[in-house]
């Protein structure tokens, strides 16, 4: 299982936390200090479309009315903290964000 988001990141905290509590092994991937490939970019966004990108961040306000018109690959290309986090990859199966749902799927 790998877990992208960012170390500061409270709720990437809590799931990696949670997840390794019930056993699971869990890859953190801080999208930062080792950026995405294109590639892996374009799975995130073949499965989740622009939900991946998290708008009422900082970081997605801060960008140019240019750049919130672009590609959900382009705005995560240039700025891999406008991702909505976590992104959890478990096998074949993506998972986005830390609710409820997401929670039963990965603990069950």
């Amino acid at each position: 299982m790998i877990l992208y988001g960012i170390p500061t990141c409270d709720t990437c905290k809590k799931a990696i936390k949670t997840l390794e509590a019930a056993g699971r092994d869990v890859t953190f991937r801080d999208v930062r200090a080792e950026p995405l490939l294109t590639a892996e970019i374009a799975e995130i966004v073949t499965e989740f479309g622009d939900r991946a990108i998290n708008k009422t961040s900082t970081t997605y306000r801060g960008f140019s009315d240019f750049l919130k018109m672009s590609e959900p690959e382009v705005q995560i290309a240039l700025q891999p903290t406008v991702m909505k986090r976590p992104i959890i990859r478990d096998g074949a199966a993506w998972h986005l964000g830390w609710d409820e749902a997401v929670q039963a799927k990965l603990l069950e």
